[in-house]
């Protein structure tokens, strides 16, 4: 069943129900308020023969133009009940009293009685009173009026009630049928255009509305609100498809090549007659050197698959200056040339993920001390800037292009062939994304010839913010 049916019959159901309340009332009201009309009616009627000069138990007679003749019935009776005379219009048809009327009439406090009673003919309202002499009830008097004329109204009524309320629910019916539907035009047309988007994809389209701002305007802008979410994600998952599809082609590449110079080596390991001693050895050194790459380009990839994954670091504080220490003491065991050297003029505690943070720091300086020539210098120093520390890794080493700058932390991206080589091009890319799971963030200066800058920053720890005005300024260009 549609909401526009549902509506309708919701609507026609409570004028149903509010018609037939109206109608069940009023008549019951019109009833009473008549059938009073007539008892008054009747108990003045009464009071007037009774209070005649002429009037007599025996004789009946009307006062002219006071009584109701022919529609009224007038009757006489003694105290037990017998009756004594009527009017001419009874045509000896005996106007009932009823035992209980009889007792309270002649032995109660009531003075009057009134009773209704079916005849052939109808209903008929009896009104009777005790009629006194010298202060003593000498007999009983009885007025009887009709009630067709009224149940003929009341039956009209009804009639008037009932066809009324019939044509109201009919008319309400299609009258609520059309403005369900006016109402729910404008959401028959956005469930259209929902559709439609649905069906074409196309979420940078947007439901448009020229309304007033009630439920349906409101309801347009949280379609449209989350039709922007929507755009957004499905260009950020069509991004991470791109990038995933770039990275497998890459990775398989990058492990195409050792794999094949390792079945070419063990090829020439298979020859017959063998191959000398010498070369077999050089062979050999040739396959454990592939190995290793082969070794550490994987361990790249997981660790860059456990980023886009979602990595939880674990948030801690973290001391600058022993950390840098540390880093390079390992990065100078690796490569010895050149020197690199460490300047802490203010320790700072961050939070980061001290192994995470630790990876990047060897990142940045074996990328410093390979790109480096012999003579030159590499420095690690501790900055503060504006609420968030780091460390600025700064080389006299070749220094990076500007043209290749933008895309020097994408994956496997090597850039020119002074800076290809030995690397598998995942260094910077991994830094990026630790750093940014860290809720840290790294920057590069760099001049070609001159040498590079790369500065990482994350939050400082707040028990350690103070002071942070007096605190080392962080490198911006190459010495």
């Amino acid at each position: 069943m549609s909401i526009r049916l549902r509506l309708t019959l919701l609507y026609s159901g409570i004028l149903v129900c509010t018609l037939v309340i109206f109608s069940v009332v009023l008549y019951v009201l019109v009833a009473r308020f008549s059938l009073q009309w007539q008892e008054r009616a009747l108990a003045e009627e009464a009071a007037q023969i009774v209070t005649q000069g002429e009037f007599r138990l025996t004789v009946i007679r009307t006062p002219q133009g006071k009584v109701a003749i022919p529609q009224t019935f007038v009757q006489t009776r003694d105290l037990s009940g017998q009756v004594i005379s009527r009017s001419i219009n009874l045509n000896g048809y005996e106007l009932p009293l009823s035992s209980q009327g009889l007792t309270a009439l002649t032995n109660g406090p009531a003075t009057g009685w009134l009773e209704i009673v079916r005849t052939d003919n109808g209903r008929l309202l009896v009104y009777s009173r005790t009629v006194t002499a010298n202060g003593q009830p000498v007999g009983i008097l009885q007025v009887a009026r009709p009630l067709a004329d009224l149940d003929q109204a009341l039956a009209m009524l009804r009639r008037y009630l009932t066809v009324g309320t019939v044509v109201s629910t009919i008319t309400a019916f299609f009258v609520g049928w059309v403005l369900a539907g006016a109402s729910l035009r404008p959401i028959n047309r956005i469930t259209q255009i929902a559709r439609e988007i649905g069906q074409a994809r196309d979420f940078s389209r947007r439901v448009d509305y020229d309304g007033p701002n009630d439920e349906i305007g409101a309801l347009v802008t949280t379609l449209n609100e989350m039709l922007t979410e929507l755009q957004a994600a499905y260009q950020q998952v069509e991004h991470a498809l791109q990038a995933q599809r770039r990275f497998v082609a890459d990775a398989s590449h990058e492990l195409r090549t050792p794999l094949t110079t390792l079945r070419g080596n063990v090829e020439l390991l298979q020859r017959e007659p063998p191959l000398p001693l010498e070369e077999q050895r050089a062979i050999l050194a040739d396959v454990a050197a592939e190995i290793e790459r082969m070794i550490r380009l994987v361990r790249e990839l997981l660790t860059l698959a456990r980023a886009d994954a979602g990595l939880r670091p674990r948030l801690e504080p973290v001391q600058l200056g022993s950390l840098v220490e540390d880093a390079v003491r390992q990065a100078q065991l690796l490569r010895p040339r050149p020197v690199a050297r460490v300047r802490v003029e203010r320790d700072v505690v961050v939070r980061a993920d001290r192994d995470l943070l630790y990876q990047v720091l060897l990142i940045l300086l074996d990328n410093a001390l390979k790109y480096t020539p012999e003579d030159g210098m590499v420095e690690a120093t501790v900055v503060v800037e504006q609420g968030r520390a780091g460390i600025a890794v700064r080389d006299t080493g070749i220094g990076i292009d500007p043209a290749i700058m933008p895309h020097i932390f994408e994956r496997f991206f090597r850039g020119d062939s002074a800076r290809s080589g030995e690397g598998t091009g995942l260094g910077l890319a991994i830094a990026k994304s630790l750093l940014e799971a860290m809720r840290g963030e790294i920057r590069v200066v760099s001049r070609p010839g001159e040498g590079s800058i790369f500065t990482v920053l994350l939050p400082v720890e707040p028990a350690s913010a103070e002071g942070e005005a007096r605190a080392a300024p962080s490198l911006v260009s190459p010495a």
